[in-house]
This record gives C-alpha cells, sequence and structure tokens, in this order.
C-alpha cells in the first residue's frame, strides 16, 4: 500500500461534515472517476459548479431546488441503522467498486466525526479498499501487517481496534499493545516509508 496521491480510486463519496479545503483532499476530489455525495452534501458539490455521479441517502438534507432538478440521480435509502456514508458506501459496493475515497466526513459535529471514522473499520470488514481524507491528513483501516510510504518527518498515529502484537520499523518511538487510542498519536517517520506488524485491526492517520 502507498499513501501517495497515485492511489487508483475507482469513486470518491463527499460526506456530510466540512466541505474539504485543503489541496489534498481537493485533489483527491476533483481527480475523482466517479462522485457519489451523501444528500447533505450535494447542495454544496453543486454550489462549487460540479454535478455528482449520483446522490445517496435518506434524502432528508437535500435543497428542494436540487431534488427536484436532480432526481435522475438520487437514490433514497429511508432505512436509518445506517448513516448516508455507509449506505454511500454500500451502493458502491453493489456495484463493484471497492476502492473508494471520502471527503468531508469530518467536523462539525465531534460525534459524528468519531462515527464515520470509526466506520471505516466495519467497510473494510466488507471488502473495501477506502481511506477517508481530512483537510490534515488520512486515515488508513489496515489488517495485519502494512508498510506504507512516507516522509521524513512526517507524523503518523496508529489507533488500535482489535490488534495484538504491535510492532514497527520506519517509526522513531516504539509501539506496543495499546489500551488506550492516545497512546499511538503523534509517532515520526524516520525515513521514506515505514512498516507496522500487528495482528488484527488498527486504523493509521497519516499527516499531510
Amino acid at each position: 500500500m502507498s499513501n501517495n496521491m497515485e492511489y487508483p480510486f475507482e469513486a470518491v463519496i463527499v460526506a456530510g461534515g466540512d466541505y474539504p479545503t485543503s489541496e489534498q483532499a481537493l485533489q483527491v476530489l476533483h481527480n475523482a472517476p466517479y462522485v457519489v455525495c451523501c444528500d447533505g452534501a450535494a447542495d454544496r458539490y453543486i454550489a462549487t459548479g460540479h454535478v455528482p455521479d449520483a446522490i445517496v441517502g435518506d434524502g432528508d438534507s437535500i435543497s428542494e431546488y436540487n431534488r427536484a432538478k436532480y432526481t435522475h440521480l438520487l437514490h433514497i435509502i429511508a432505512e436509518q441503522e445506517t448513516n448516508d456514508q455507509t449506505k454511500a458506501v454500500r451502493f458502491l459496493l453493489e456495484q463493484g467498486k471497492r476502492r473508494i475515497a471520502i471527503v468531508g466526513a469530518t467536523g462539525r459535529r465531534e460525534d459524528h466525526t468519531i462515527g464515520n471514522i470509526s466506520l471505516l473499520i466495519e467497510y473494510a470488514r466488507a471488502g473495501a479498499q477506502v481511506r477517508s481524507f481530512t483537510d490534515h491528513g488520512v486515515f488508513i483501516p489496515c489488517n495485519g501487517d502494512t508498510t506504507l510510504k512516507c516522509r521524513k518527518g512526517q507524523q503518523v498515529s496508529i489507533f488500535s481496534i482489535t490488534a495484538k502484537k504491535l510492532s514497527a520499523e520506519g517509526l522513531l518511538y516504539p509501539i506496543y499493545d495499546f489500551s488506550n487510542w492516545w497512546q499511538g498519536t503523534l509517532n515520526e517517520c524516520t525515513g521514506e516509508q515505514f512498516t507496522i506488524h500487528a495482528e488484527g485491526e488498527y486504523l493509521l492517520f497519516i499527516n499531510f
């Protein structure tokens, strides 16, 4: 795996948090071959002069004007057991699109932010190769050993979900079996790549 911008995403989801503003997140969005907006994000995406390929969600957030104008793009999923981000991921998986980037999943409400980030593990379990780009970095769900490219001095945080026997190469500080999320934050790359060894699942955050 590599964390550079060349990763061949098949689709990008625009979620309903803060609209992306960083160069890196916007580059991912602008290069997207297929864009799905959660219905709450569709108005903002359309306001930038773009039209998504699909709008997915429960339909409670999009403006009446855009609902009428882009009704042919709407995929209303009324059930409330999942959020709109998850509905969009499932929509793409049903089309066979598994390499998925997400932007706009953080900000606005902290509870939604934590929920959206934690769901990345669920998407990986469902077979998605997913990454969530914020204005500051990228979240990557991982399972087992992972090697990623980086820059010397780039900051990396590791959040254990089910991971055991954690160790690393190419990071400044040693890692271990964390009992709390803060313990794996603010590590640093010592070269141009790093490797995490683990049994089980964890989230990486790589700062831009």
